[in-house]
């Protein structure tokens, strides 16, 4: 949830400012994933650690920085900075909640962290036994003072390094930490389990490799004694072999060491304007930056570790002007309004409408496996599960495959029975919400096929599933997730339509299916097109309301779920998505001439049942708002509409969603609340 970013520079002078700009401009960018309260720690002018900390956004505490009695033209040949932007789990927003948490009123060490660690109680009671007094709430100070507590122990005798394998083998939980101390100026260890971490190097000359070995061993062993290292293409073998203590991949050509600049992030998108080469750590990974060179260490080796034996530096695909608003006033509104665009990417090189053929290359070799599955799961949190509701019932219709949706908390917390034959999909805007990949961890132990559904290169969940499809959707900044939605949509209807291409009976379904995607586009401009009439509906209507009911059936019922959870979260709006089937089963109490409703009513094989719901609610003095086909005489001259294009049924949520992202975002925009960044929300939700 919280998002971390480090900074060191090496050889590569830098002045106080620079370095603090480079900071903060890190965690503005990772601000959607927790906006509680910020801070940083960076090097001062005595071998200490100054730490400036404030509640609110990157904002305030840029503020804060700006009044210090601080020396800020200070250069520095090489320095290592961390900051962080919190969304609270353990303690009140607070500057003494907030992030770095320090082991003493020194700052002999100060640590970053994204997770939760679970046994802090535990490791709190010790340490007080031991004397030391805690001034914060959070179970991140737990970890600085274990630090110190083990250093201490050991006479100070330790490097960084083995100090920081020491601590976190006494961890359980999730976490990404960034370690920094006055005893080891000029470095900086990173390591994390479950939450993202990624490191972006930056030089003026080539890298020898794109790749960083991985150290198993001790120090002192060889590269050509250890069948763990990768040879370097045309390497020399008959010279002496390289050490482990160089870090062969940042070395020059001559052999000297070269300036280097090091980002470490829990996301791309605060490093990209950098750089774009980029190395993604793997969970029990440790990252030790000193003297201009990058280590990566393992925890601990144990016979199931499979990971690799290198880490390779990859390049980034995105651009700066992907995240940033452009000329729009809101990441929300830019992303609603992307969505031509992104439904189009999503299906770029994979639907061929001329020979009406879907091609989806990650599923290559596993699509055969796929159709002989005994039932196939999804299993993901909020609007991903959302998308898997929507498209459910086509993996039923197309496949004749038992299709089940499952939340997975809730699917951990029954400990649903999985088998060999069972397949599995994952569904996950970032790739690293954790229920998700808890879940996902859960049915590879079982043996099923895992297939991952993400909007992101390199997450967890595309690491570690058998096969899967990206979105392509490009970074969805706002907290509330819109064109992530439609393209997760989008990508689960390709899979149903690549599984069933060998059946012949669904030929004309999957045809007409084929030709309403190549509209689809224009169908979302024509809806983006009546903003103006949304937001006149959201201030007359709506915006006095305290709660709102969505009606909707078959494959409506995901678009009602979904449109209420986009009110709800951005508006602070009480809404609640209902199936209309269940309207007589209680919900039906609800209605009278106060409560507004929107139905969705858009013409499908369920157009006639309803009706049936409008009626009863028409009844009982209920003034609904409709979402209807454009032309749909029989709704327009008797209430209030919203009318959309007619598309294939399996389609049509994605365009019945567009009114309702709009309407959830004008209805924050009069209430006056921040749209990007909804209170007690994060983007990437990396905890449970």
């Amino acid at each position: 949830m919280c998002g971390i970013f480090g900074y060191c520079n090496f050889l590569c002078e830098k002045s106080r400012r620079e370095v603090c700009d480079t900071l903060l401009n890190g965690l503005s960018r990772l601000e959607y994933r927790g906006y509680d309260s910020a801070g940083f720690s960076v090097d001062g002018d005595k071998e200490d650690i100054i730490i400036m900390k404030q509640v609110g956004k990157v904002a305030a505490l840029r503020k804060l920085v700006d009044e210090q009695p601080v020396d800020f033209a200070k250069p520095f040949i090489s320095q290592c900075g961390m900051a962080h932007t919190r969304w609270a789990t353990h303690g009140q927003p607070s500057q003494i909640n907030s992030h770095p948490q320090r082991s003493d009123e020194n700052v002999e060490f100060a640590v970053v962290h994204n997770g939760i660690i679970t046994n802090y109680k535990e490791i709190k009671l010790l340490l007080e036994k031991k004397g030391y007094v805690f001034e914060s709430d959070t179970d991140t100070e737990c970890v600085a003072k274990l630090t110190k507590y083990v250093f201490d122990s050991h006479n100070k005798d330790m490097s960084f390094l083995e100090l920081v394998k020491a601590v976190v083998k006494e961890l359980e939980g999730s976490y990404a930490f960034i370690f920094k101390s006055t005893y080891f100026p000029n470095e900086i260890v990173a390591t994390r389990r479950g939450s993202p971490l990624l490191i972006g190097v930056k030089t003026a000359k080539k890298l020898k490799v794109d790749f960083v070995d991985v150290e198993f061993g001790g120090h002192k062993d060889a590269v050509g004694t250890d069948s763990s290292f990768a040879p370097v293409e045309g390497q020399d073998m008959s010279r002496p072999a390289l050490n482990r203590s160089q870090s062969r991949a940042f070395l020059s050509e001559d052999g000297m060491p070269q300036p280097i600049e090091y980002f470490l992030a829990s996301d791309a998108s605060a490093i990209v304007e950098h750089t774009k080469r980029v190395l993604y750590m793997e969970d029990d990974d440790i990252a030790h930056i000193a003297d201009g060179e990058l280590h990566i260490h393992r925890v601990r080796r144990s016979k199931e570790d499979n990971t690799p034996a290198t880490r390779s530096i990859q390049t980034l695909e995105i651009e700066l002007a992907e995240i940033m608003k452009g000329s729009f006033d809101h990441f929300m509104q830019k992303e609603i309004y992307e969505q031509p665009e992104s439904v189009v990417n999503t299906m770029r090189g994979r639907v061929n409408f001329e020979n009406q053929k879907v091609t989806l290359g990650g599923l290559r070799g596993f699509t055969h496996i796929i159709r002989r599955a005994r039932r196939i799961i999804f299993i993901a949190c909020g609007t991903s599960y959302h998308s898997c509701l929507a498209t459910r019932s086509l993996f039923e219709e197309l496949n004749q495959i038992g299709t089940q949706a499952e939340l997975a908390s809730d699917f951990l917390d029954r400990g649903s029975p999985i088998f060999r034959d069972d397949v599995c999909v994952f569904v996950s805007q970032s790739g690293e919400t954790a229920d998700t990949i808890l879940a996902m961890r859960y049915c590879l132990e079982r043996g099923a096929l895992c297939v991952g559904v993400t909007n992101t290169v390199g997450s967890s969940i595309s690491r570690e599933t058998h096969c899967g499809v990206h979105i392509n959707a490009g970074p969805e900044i706002g907290v509330a997730s819109t064109k992530a939605y439609t393209s997760q949509y989008i990508a689960l209807v390709m899979m149903a339509l690549q599984l069933a291409e060998d059946t012949t009976s669904t030929q004309k379904r999957r045809e007409e299916i084929i030709d309403s995607l190549y509209r689809l586009p224009g169908h979302i401009k024509e809806v983006l097109a009546i903003d103006n009439n949304l937001q006149k509906l959201a201030l007359e209507t709506l915006s006095e309301e305290k709660s709102l009911l969505i009606l909707g059936r078959g494959y409506q019922n995901a678009t009602c779920l979904e449109g209420a959870l986009k009110i709800k979260e951005i508006s602070y709006i009480h809404s609640e998505g209902i199936l209309a089937g269940e309207l007589k089963h209680g919900p039906l109490a609800l209605i009278d001439e106060h409560m507004p409703v929107i139905l969705l009513m858009t013409q499908d094989s369920l157009y006639p049942k309803v009706q049936s719901a409008l009626q009863q609610v028409a009844a009982r003095k209920g003034t609904p708002i409709i979402i209807c086909n454009t032309g749909d005489q029989n709704l327009v001259n008797q209430f209030k509409t919203i009318e959309v294009p007619k598309t294939s049924d399996c389609l049509q949520g994605l365009v019945n969603i567009i009114p309702l992202q709009l309407l959830s975002y004008h209805l924050a925009i009069i209430k006056g609340v921040d749209v990007d960044f909804p209170r007690n929300l994060a983007k990437s939700v990396t905890v449970e």
